[in-house]
């Protein structure tokens, strides 16, 4: 198991298989039962565990053999902030042969024939060059989870790689906040990417560090 040293509270590792639960709820966190229920949206408990399982899938499956997956935890285990990684040319079409056949299988529906995603991104003004992918989290209810310390040592493993690629890089997250800790890492011009109604994405760019000659 890789270990990098984060700050004294926290240690930032490579995710591994019995992470993907964890890591799913930092991404798609259960909502609160408590709540009043909303008119209109009675089947939202249903449609979020729905989401789990489709995230427990696509990182098990898919982002933990293709790309990587960072996290960032305290030293009781409790987790910070995840980071997935995805190599050139992934999420830019449909999921593959494989991995469709997966999720129509294990979920009460299929994939829908136009995925929202890559459009909603591609309208916000994602790169059409190859580049890295990073979707980044951390806990919403922890302050220490977006220290810009924490996010930078995590995000660094992924960055090494880019870096080593001559690769562009775009940031994902849920939240423009999440901005401000991303542009000391070479990260610019956030982007709303507007996925429905009230649903929006954020992205940001960071372009190659350098080039190859020639």
């Amino acid at each position: 198991m890789t270990l990098l040293q984060l700050t004294p509270e926290a240690v930032v590792r490579a995710a591994e298989l019995v992470d993907v639960p964890a890591v799913v709820r930092l991404f798609a966190p259960t909502p609160v039962s408590s709540r009043p229920p909303v008119p209109g949206l009675e089947d939202v408990a249903a449609d979020w565990e729905q989401t789990q399982r489709a995230m427990r899938l696509m990182l098990a499956h898919h982002a933990l053999e293709e790309g990587q997956v960072w996290v960032a935890e305290r030293r009781d285990g409790t987790l910070l902030a995840a980071a997935v990684w995805l190599p050139p040319g992934t999420g830019s079409g449909p999921p593959d042969i494989r991995l469709t056949t997966l999720l129509s299988r294990e979920l009460d529906t299929g994939l829908p024939g136009h995925p929202v995603l890559p459009a909603a991104l591609r309208a916000a003004g994602r790169p059409d060059e190859p580049h890295w992918t990073v979707v980044a989290t951390c806990a919403s209810d922890d302050p220490d989870a977006w220290d810009h310390t924490v996010v930078g040592d995590l995000l660094a493993p992924g960055l090494r790689v880019v870096d080593a690629e001559h690769a562009a890089a775009v940031a994902i997250t849920v939240s423009a906040r999440h901005m401000d800790q991303l542009r000391p890492l070479g990260f610019r011009r956030p982007r709303e990417a507007v996925l429905a109604p009230g649903a929006s994405l954020w992205l940001t760019t960071r372009q190659p560090t350098s080039r190859p000659a020639g």
